[in-house]
């Protein structure tokens, strides 16, 4: 696998629990961050044009993230299949995972709404940063 792709996320006082923890809720609101950055990086599709929509989500929590702390989101692509990927991360602090997620990332059509094949614009970029086989 290459070097993960990486994205520093802040914590803000609004994502912290009555326990001054980041609430898990807002993991999810750190991992869209990340795959944002990573579509429109890797890819070069704007935010505003990303047509994925989560099928599923997955997160392990191995410790608190609190105020102060600095996280940094770590995501690569494991698998491209015909009209999905998955993407898996780790939420780090100093170096330390927090936590860990995986998300299957499903391609929609945007006019029919329905899921459609990766479009070769999206699925050879990514194949080529993460050294995943191109196939179609």
């Amino acid at each position: 696998m290459p070097d993960p792709f990486t994205v520093d996320v802040p914590v803000r006082y609004r994502d912290l629990d009555p326990l001054n923890h980041v609430n898990h809720a807002v993991y999810a609101s750190y991992l869209e961050a990340a795959r944002t950055d990573y579509l429109e990086d890797i890819v070069g599709i704007a935010a505003e044009n990303i047509s994925f929509v989560i099928a599923s989500l997955d997160i392990d929590y191995d410790r608190p993230i609190t105020m102060g702390d600095d996280p940094t989101v770590a995501l690569w692509v494991p698998r491209l299949g015909d009209s999905s990927c998955t993407m898996e991360y780790e939420i780090r602090v100093d170096g330390e995972v927090a936590a860990t997620a995986e998300t299957t990332m499903v391609h929609i059509d945007p006019e029919t709404k329905r899921p459609s094949p990766l479009p070769e614009e999206i699925r050879r970029p990514i194949a080529a940063h993460e050294g995943l086989e191109v196939t179609a």
